[in-house]
């Protein structure tokens, strides 16, 4: 156990508060929380020898802000930026710079050779490692994004480094759990490239980001999944970031006939969504759902004027000023109805694998599994990509988890757009036969994770023949297409 973590200690259990909900909050203030309500004030993530944070963490601070219920911004310009017919890169997010879709991206690479399985959820091509033609070969590369800059702030803040080992499991999970998707859990081969400041990221936090990397790939071996490290690249590039981001890249081998692709998302199979929040069996800590995506708007969204005065560093000065860090929270506030977490532990929970769930889902059910979307860059989104002439209908999603309605209620963002950035409460999709369903909820629940049939497929009635998805948000139904 290292100096700068604190032994697991239990937490003092949370005042009992009443949080009324965001519609009948008259008081946008917070009350003030009393010193001896702060409970444990060691590292954010104690960490067990598996690389995972202890239950009931707590932020080292001098104070904790208790948040009575969703504050809001009387000021807020409501309705500055809307999503209007179903274009996601009209809104706030776009407005910071960030494509939910990818636009620019997908017209590129779309003329591209698509590979051996066109539909597939990643590039797959022909063996060229060893030459076998029963084989074929992947490669993928992703990162953590931007939510190492929220971990950076915790770690400018309290000189905790411990918090990078979860900003590893981030990179890694966004890289295998796209690879899930097209039925490919091992052997792979993990990769990561840390780009740094030197100057703002130093040694400690740089080895805590190494160490976790193995930590957390020792921790999936245990679990079935065959994945090792090959190592990695540390460049220090000032010039081209103030701060440190933190990338990974997959290799992976497997036989053709095991490929899971896109085309079979077809009408008449249910959707089965696997929630992103709350404790797997695998896990040593409570998740708050955030995944790797949309952190660019939740740290804004969410975190006050204070960051942005304070760590000019981490954002881009081409934004507009009322677009940065516009948030009522600050790191170690209470997140609203989040039963003791701190908006810190929200924003930086690590990034939930599905692979042991994947593993075991299609080692004893292969033929069962029809498709499977990571909802990650496009959020709920995602699946439009996949299938043809499919109209998507999700209409008994998940409950949203608290982070995400802080985020929705401290912005006013449009829940459309909320969809198209964030998961939302479950990152995977597993479409298959409505017969097929309880089985395979059976598997995927013995993990101790939430899952639910979420919606279903259906011919498309429109007449572009394009992919069409309709969620429902309450009284709600939002339309989206490519």
């Amino acid at each position: 156990m290292r100096a700068s973590f604190s032994a697991p200690q239990t937490p003092s259990p949370p005042s009992t508060r009443t949080s009324p909900s965001p519609a009948s909050t008259p008081n946008c203030e917070p009350r003030s929380r009393n010193a001896s309500d702060s409970g444990h004030h060691g590292s954010p993530f104690v960490l067990t020898a598996k690389g995972f944070p202890e239950p009931g963490f707590r932020p080292r601070t001098t104070h904790l802000r208790k948040k009575t219920a969703f504050p809001c911004r009387p000021d807020f310009p409501k309705n500055t930026f809307t999503v209007a017919d179903s274009k996601p890169d009209t809104g706030r997010y776009a407005a910071r710079g960030v494509s939910a879709t990818k636009g620019e991206v997908h017209a590129a690479v779309d003329k591209l050779d698509q590979g051996l399985f066109p539909g597939a959820f990643c590039k797959i091509v022909p063996d060229v490692l060893t030459g076998d033609p029963a084989k074929c070969n992947l490669i993928h590369a992703d990162g953590s994004g931007t939510k190492s800059l929220i971990a950076y702030l915790h770690f400018r803040e309290t000189g905790e480094a411990g918090i990078f080992r979860g900003i590893a499991q981030d990179s890694i999970v966004m890289n295998i759990d796209d690879l899930l998707c097209v039925g490919a859990t091992g052997p792979i081969l993990i990769n990561s490239t840390v780009n740094r400041n030197a100057r703002a990221f130093p040694g400690n936090a740089l080895a805590e980001l190494i160490n976790g990397t193995e930590e957390f790939l020792a921790t999936l071996r245990e679990y079935g999944v065959n994945i090792v490290s090959g190592g990695g690249e540390t460049a220090d590039v000032g010039d081209v970031t103030d701060t440190v981001t933190v990338d990974s890249c997959a290799v992976a081998v497997m036989d053709r006939d095991k490929v899971i692709t896109g085309e079979n998302i077809v009408p008449g199979l249910s959707i089965i969504g696997i929630s992103s929040a709350g404790q797997a069996s695998y896990e040593s800590f409570v998740n708050s759902g955030i995944g790797s995506n949309g952190l660019t708007s939740a740290r804004h969204e969410l975190l006050s004027p204070y960051y942005r005065e304070k760590y000019p560093e981490t954002y881009d000065k081409a934004t507009p000023a009322d677009l940065v860090y516009c948030g009522p929270y600050k790191l170690e506030d209470l997140l609203p109805d989040g039963d003791g977490m701190t908006v810190g532990q929200a924003l930086l929970s690590p990034t939930r694998t599905y692979a042991p769930i994947v593993a075991k889902l299609l080692g004893d059910h292969r033929e069962s599994v029809r498709g499977l979307v990571h909802c990650s860059g496009g959020g709920q989104g995602k699946c439009l990509r996949f299938g043809r002439n499919v109209h998507f209908i999700k209409n008994q999603l998940l409950p949203i988890p608290p982070v995400f309605k802080a985020i929705q209620h401290a912005s006013q963002t449009p829940w459309k757009e909320m969809y198209q950035v964030f998961n939302m409460g479950h990152r995977l999709e597993v479409y298959c036969s409505p017969q097929d369903t309880d089985t395979l909820l059976e598997v995927i629940r013995s993990f101790g994770v939430e899952a639910a049939v979420v919606g279903r497929t259906e011919k498309s009635e429109q007449p572009d023949a394009r992919n069409h998805l309709t969620i429902f948000h309450g009284e709600e139904m939002l339309t989206y297409s490519l």
